[in-house]
C-alpha cells in the first residue's frame, strides 16, 4: 500500500508539473506600445509594424504589440513619461528628446560630429554603450533598447543660403538634442517640433529653417516646395531611434519572450538602417528630378569650426556637470577614435578611390 501511495503521489507530481509548464507555456501577453509618430509613417512605422508581426509569429501568438500611434494618444513627445507611469507598456520614440527631463538620454541618439552607423551599433553591442544606457534609465523604471537608424541626417532645409555666421544669428530652426544646444553656440534660435507640424511651422514662417531626417520623409513632409537650400549633414551622423520598455512589465515576461523582443528589436534597428538607405537613395533621384530648384550644400568652414568648437566646448561642461555623463562622454569618444581609425583606411578609403576613378 505503500508503494502505490508513493507512486499515486509521484505520478500526481509530474502531472500537476506537466499541468502548470503546459499552463505557462500557453499563456499570453498583449503589450501596449505608444510611438512618436504619427499612423502609417513611413520608415520608423515600418519598423514598429515589423517588430510586432516578428514577436507574434516568432512566439507562436503568445505575445501580441499593440501599436497605438501620436493621433491617437495625443501626445507625441510624452512618450516617456507614459511608459514611465505605466500608461503604456512600451515605446518607440529617440531619446534625445527626453533631454529636458533626463540629460544623459540624448547621448544614445546621435552626437555632432560622432560615429557613424556601423561604429555607433559597434559601440552598444560591444563598448559598453548599453550598459551605460541601461544605468541612465533604470532610475525610471525602463529598460531602452536600440530602435532603428536612419544613418547620416541630412543638415537641414534653409530658405536663404547660410554663407557666414552671422546668417545664423537669430536664425529659428527646428532641431532638437544636443545638436541644437551646439547651434544656439553660433546664434541659432533652436526649438523642437513634433514631426507632424514641422511643414506648417516652415510654411508659416514660424521657423527659418527645419532640420528632420533625409530625403525619402523630407520629400514626404514636402520641405522642398518651400526651401531651396539643403545642406549636407554634420550633426546626426547616426541617429538611432529607441524602443522603450516598462521595467516592471518586462519582468513579467517569460525567459523566452524577453528573448524573442530582443531579437526582434535588434533585427528591426538592422533593417530600418537598410530601409532608409534605400529609401533616400530613391527619394533623393526624385527630388532631383522633379525638384531642379533645390541646390545641395555644405555650410562654409568658419561655421563648422564653429559648431565643431562649441560642441567641445559643450561636451566638456556635459562632463564636469556629472560623473555619469562624464562615462558617457569618454566612452564614446574612446571608442569613436578607435573606431574611426579603421573606417578610415577602410570605408573612407575605398568611398575616396572611387571618386577618383569615377
Amino acid at each position: 500500500m505503500k508503494i502505490r501511495s508513493v507512486l499515486s503521489a509521484a505520478v500526481l507530481a509530474v502531472a500537476t508539473t506537466l499541468a502548470s509548464t503546459q499552463a505557462f507555456a500557453q499563456e499570453t501577453f498583449t503589450l501596449k506600445l505608444a510611438e512618436t509618430w504619427g499612423p502609417n509613417f513611413p520608415i520608423f512605422g515600418d519598423t514598429t509594424k515589423n517588430f510586432a508581426e516578428r514577436v507574434e509569429k516568432m512566439s507562436d501568438g503568445r505575445l501580441k504589440i499593440r501599436i497605438d500611434s501620436a493621433n491617437k494618444h495625443k501626445s507625441p513627445l510624452g512618450v516617456f513619461d507614459m511608459v514611465k507611469a505605466g500608461q503604456y507598456d512600451m515605446g518607440h520614440s529617440a531619446s534625445y528628446y527626453w533631454k529636458g527631463k533626463v540629460p544623459n538620454t540624448l547621448f544614445f541618439t546621435s552626437m555632432p560630429f560622432g560615429m557613424n552607423a556601423i561604429e555607433q551599433y559597434a559601440w552598444f553591442y560591444h563598448g559598453g554603450g548599453m550598459e551605460l544606457m541601461e544605468e541612465v534609465y533604470e532610475p525610471h523604471n525602463m529598460l531602452s533598447f536600440p530602435g532603428g537608424n536612419t544613418g547620416v541626417q541630412m543638415g537641414g532645409w534653409f530658405r536663404e543660403e547660410i554663407k557666414s555666421l552671422d546668417d545664423l544669428d537669430g536664425l529659428k530652426m527646428r532641431i532638437p538634442g544636443f545638436q541644437g544646444e551646439v547651434f544656439a553656440e553660433v546664434g541659432v534660435r533652436p526649438t523642437n517640433i513634433a514631426p507632424g507640424e514641422l511643414y506648417t511651422a516652415l510654411e508659416r514662417n514660424t521657423i527659418d529653417a527645419v532640420e528632420w531626417v533625409g530625403p525619402a520623409l523630407d520629400l514626404r513632409l514636402g520641405f522642398q516646395q518651400i526651401a531651396d537650400y539643403y545642406y549636407t549633414g554634420w550633426h546626426e551622423p547616426a541617429t538611432e531611434l529607441q524602443f522603450l520598455i516598462n521595467k516592471k512589465v518586462w519582468d513579467k515576461l517569460p525567459a523566452d519572450l524577453q528573448e524573442i523582443m530582443k531579437v526582434a528589436m535588434r533585427t528591426g534597428s538592422y533593417d530600418m538602417l537598410v530601409h532608409s538607405q534605400h529609401a533616400n537613395a530613391e527619394a533623393w533621384a526624385t527630388i532631383k528630378e522633379e525638384y531642379p530648384n533645390v541646390q545641395i550644400k555644405q555650410f562654409p568652414k568658419e561655421i563648422f569650426q564653429a559648431m565643431y568648437d562649441a560642441n567641445k566646448k559643450l561636451l566638456k561642461e556635459a562632463a564636469d556637470e556629472g560623473e555619469q555623463a562624464a562615462r558617457i562622454v569618454k566612452s564614446q569618444e574612446e571608442y569613436l577614435e578607435q573606431s574611426r581609425a579603421y573606417t578610415d583606411i577602410s570605408e573612407r578609403a575605398y568611398l575616396n578611390t572611387m571618386s577618383e576613378v569615377e
